[in-house]
């Protein structure tokens, strides 16, 4: 039998930061994002050559444009990959935008047994000092580290679950946090420092994303002065679900939740409610009238809904 040292990782692209180009090496902003191919990013890469790597480009694009059917190219990818003998881990090369929301998806749908590693960058390949290379080599580390399980993302220096990874920041190089839960552990000179647990649970399987007709699931936010209107609107639109953003712990301007409660109980949208703050959980309090997300970020209870959707269906 092989072991993870010696079976290839299998580095998916999907554009981002990380392959993003600027005119100028000094620019961190003006740059555009997926300009340059998955194997060539990894060819810039020394020493990623002493790894034995397969390359494969499933998308290139800008992350903030991330759509469903980039979701499911992208699972079916990495479910093929893992279930190969010959292939330790999957790495995937991901935009920051919305890696989170990318990141709990496949560990809902998945849950797989071998690591899959999304990684990205805050400044373009171009850059006089892109973040990138080294957070694709570290990547490429974590994926290779015998026991390790789940979907996780690795960005300057430290893995994070993919149940809890979120963006804090919307420029430095360590724009990433795990929430409440902290990191699961951190890569240094390619050595791995676990902490807690590798991310588990029941994989919801592929099926869930094979309906062609999608749930629409929409997020709004509580704010002062907030008023009922944008639900009455995207009921008419015909929504499914809506994700609502409170303020504090996940409390509701009393006209914003009186308009979820109609759509809940006369339109039978589902509602989740999270809190719009960026860290800790909803706290529930014994007579909360619309269900809690927990820890999830606004993002993150968009997917888990629209996969409670997709498994109802």
């Amino acid at each position: 039998m092989q072991s993870s040292m010696d079976s290839k990782i299998v580095i998916l692209g999907t554009g981002g930061t990380l392959a993003g180009a600027a005119s100028d090496p000094a620019d961190n902003v003006g740059y555009r994002a997926a300009q340059i191919a998955i194997a060539d990013i990894v060819a810039r890469i020394p020493a990623l050559t002493a790894v034995a790597l397969q390359t494969e480009q499933v998308a290139q694009i800008d992350s903030k444009d991330m759509s469903f059917s980039i979701w499911r190219k992208l699972a079916t990818r990495v479910a093929y990959h893992v279930d190969r003998s010959d292939v330790a881990g999957v790495v995937i090369t991901h935009g920051t935008d919305t890696l989170e929301e990318t990141a709990y998806l496949l560990q809902r749908v998945l849950a797989p047994r071998k690591p899959v590693v999304l990684t990205a960058a805050m400044r373009p390949a171009t850059s006089l000092l892109s973040d990138g290379p080294q957070n694709l080599l570290d990547a490429v580390h974590v994926a290779r580290h015998p026991g390790a399980q789940g979907v996780v993302a690795v960005l300057a220096g430290r893995v994070h679950s993919g149940l809890d990874v979120r963006k804090r920041h919307t420029y430095s190089i360590d724009a990433f946090d795990s929430g409440d839960c902290g990191p699961l552990g951190a890569i240094e000179e390619g050595r791995l420092r676990v902490w807690r647990p590798w991310p588990c649970g029941k994989a919801l399987g592929l099926g869930t994303l094979a309906r062609e007709a999608l749930p629409r699931v929409a997020i709004v936010m509580s704010h002062a002065d907030a008023d009922g209107g944008i639900v009455d609107a995207l009921r008419a639109h015909g929504i499914d679900g809506i994700v609502v953003a409170g303020t504090g712990n996940g409390t509701l301007h009393h006209a914003l939740e009186a308009a979820l409660m109609r759509a809940r109980e006369q339109g039978g949208v589902k509602i989740l409610r999270c809190s719009r703050v960026a860290q800790g959980p909803v706290v529930q309090t014994g007579h909360d009238a619309l269900e809690s997300a927990g820890s999830l970020t606004p993002a993150q209870a968009r997917v888990e809904l629209l996969l409670r959707l997709l498994s109802a269906a």
